[in-house]
């Protein structure tokens, strides 16, 4: 387990594999992760890349000020989905496209990217609502 912001910071940044493996893969409490996001703001992406990093968190992260963050917390599988809804909607069509090619993303969320003016983002949302209908 991650015990402390500088050790998830060390991890992320050591040239070791299995370090960085670990800041990869392991857990840390909450406030680990919200004292990382304050203190690291250079590494708030890798948070959210972070498999065990809770959904509150990714929350926090998907209010983001840097488009790559919310990238980052748009490609997870495990959101809500109110938080698919909410990226589905992000005014950069990078994270837009990041929703829209997540295969957990909600039917909600697909809805409202196969309207998105950005091809590159309507054409995945089209095949996931294709591919899903097929599978009915």
């Amino acid at each position: 387990m991650i015990v402390s912001a500088e050790e998830f910071a060390r991890l992320r940044k050591s040239d070791d594999p299995s370090e960085y493996g670990r800041a990869a893969n392991e857990e840390a409490a909450e406030r680990v992760w919200l004292e990382m996001i304050e203190n690291f703001p250079d590494l708030r992406q890798w948070v959210a890349h972070n498999k065990t990093v809770p959904i509150s968190v990714l929350e926090y992260l998907s209010n983001d000020d840097n488009s790559q963050v919310r990238s980052a917390v748009a490609e997870k599988r495990k959101l809500t989905p109110v938080l698919f809804e909410k990226l589905a909607c992000d005014p950069d069509a990078s994270v837009r496209g990041r929703v829209a090619n997540n295969k957990k993303c909600s039917s909600e969320a697909l809805a409202l990217l196969v309207e998105d003016k950005e091809a590159f983002v309507r054409e995945p949302a089209k095949k996931q609502i294709e591919e899903r209908n097929r599978a009915l």
